[in-house]
């Protein structure tokens, strides 16, 4: 019997007797994983930076240093590369009271005491000074507007710090094509202004998943380059945050090649489409809101068939995970006027109804989830609370094609070119 992750913990699939399906999964060729080698492969990219100087070398005679974090909705091991980079910056001669950690949240929600620690690990928390980052017009200074018009606000301060760090993981990704890299610069740790003026080019150019050539990871790089990453640490991570690889160095250079493996790994060619697929966004981090888990619906909406059905597994203990979102769905009139309206003014956080719409032009969306009811529906969505039965009614046609996909927000579709 299939189980499926939801949340911290998993839930069983009971499928119709001699029901055969597919398995929709990421990184088809075995890599050797174990914390081991997660330590190691993080340790050997900072011995050997692509396209820069050690650390250590590049942080001597720095009076101050600054760390960009992902936050807590990503897979990044982030508490297995803060002590080697710490261990680098001392070496220098920096002390922890001269280096400062800022969460790359971009628009989402900042962190609890507790949670900045859980990220971080407790010892990394106990040494060096811990902050969320704030998108809000007074905590950012204005630098400069890009060619494609992105007005570039950082958080003040990142752009006041001589030594610029940024870590992250590495993943394909729907609107700038990759993830990584510049990304924690901006959005990271922009203004809710700037984060707002980049994604609406989301609805002029697009990308192809796994590759950062496209106009809106250029202006990210335009925009990188006002404020530049002296030095990067990235790294491409499975399900269970085991470190695959890690690239250290130039922001660019160093990047464009955990790009390459990424992009090879996270994308899966679409051979053949499906009358029901059963995915899971992998469970926690990727399931912890709406907001995140649609990008498992996205991926798993290129595998089915035009009028077929998915069967979203996601826990979703925050809710829709952003305000906005949920007010707009809550309050507004049908679907077809928000997206009008969004399509004639972009607005953070609710752009992801258009997302919403993206899905159900192909497929009926069933979900089985903690989301109250009423949201579910006014998504547009139908509730599966018990999931083997709504299985078992949406596969009562023998010959209904059927697929599971794991990991959906780690399996990104890639079409014949």
């Amino acid at each position: 019997m299939p189980e499926l992750r939801y949340g911290c913990t998993t839930v069983s699939l009971e499928l119709p007797p001699g029901r055969t399906y597919d398995t929709l999964m990421y990184g088809l060729e075995a890599v050797e994983t174990s914390p081991e080698l997660s330590q190691s492969r993080i340790r050997e990219a900072l011995a050997a930076p692509i396209g820069a100087e050690r650390l250590r070398e590049l942080a001597r005679g720095k009076s101050r240093a600054v760390i960009l974090v992902s936050d807590g909705t990503r897979l990044c091991p982030t508490g297995l590369l803060l002590p080697p980079l710490l261990e680098e910056l001392n070496v220098a001669g920096l002390d922890d009271d001269q280096v400062d950690i800022v969460v790359a949240l971009g628009a989402h929600r900042k962190h609890t005491p507790d949670e900045l620690k859980r990220l971080v690990g407790a010892e990394v928390y106990a040494r060096v000074r811990v902050h969320n980052h704030s998108a809000e017009p007074e905590d950012c200074i204005y630098m400069e507007t890009t060619s494609l018009g992105t007005p570039v606000e950082l958080n003040r301060m990142v752009a006041e710090t001589p030594l610029r760090i940024a870590t992250g993981n590495i993943e394909p990704h729907a609107m700038v094509g990759i993830s990584g890299g510049v990304k924690a610069l901006v959005p990271g740790v922009a203004s809710k202004r700037t984060i707002e003026s980049h994604h609406a080019l989301s609805l002029t150019y697009k990308a192809v998943p796994g590759s950062p050539i496209n106009p809106l990871h250029l202006d990210l790089e335009e925009a990188e380059r006002l404020v530049p990453i002296h030095f990067l640490l990235n790294v491409i991570v499975d399900h269970n945050r085991h470190v695959l690889k890690a690239v250290a160095g130039h922001i660019a250079e160093a990047h464009r090649k955990g790009a390459e493996f990424a992009a090879a790994w996270f994308t899966r060619q679409v051979t053949e489409l499906y009358d029901v697929i059963a995915v899971s966004a992998g469970g926690a981090p990727k399931d912890l809101q709406m907001y995140q888990a649609l990008k498992a619906l996205r991926n798993a909406a290129a595998f089915v068939k035009p009028g077929g059905t998915l069967l979203l597994v996601a826990a979703c203990p925050e809710g829709m995970g952003n305000g906005l979102f949920q007010h707009w769905i809550e309050t507004m009139g049908d679907r077809r006027k928000m997206t009008d309206k969004l399509r004639e003014q972009f607005v953070l956080g609710a752009h992801k109804i258009l997302h919403v719409e993206e899905v159900l032009s192909r497929a009926r969306v069933f979900i089985h989830s903690s989301l109250p009811r009423h949201l579910i529906e006014l998504l547009g969505f139908y509730p599966a609370d018990d999931l083997s039965a709504t299985a078992q009614a949406l596969l009562q046609d023998p010959d209904a094609k059927l697929a599971l996909m794991p990991f959906g927000s780690l399996t990104y579709p890639r079409h014949h070119r």
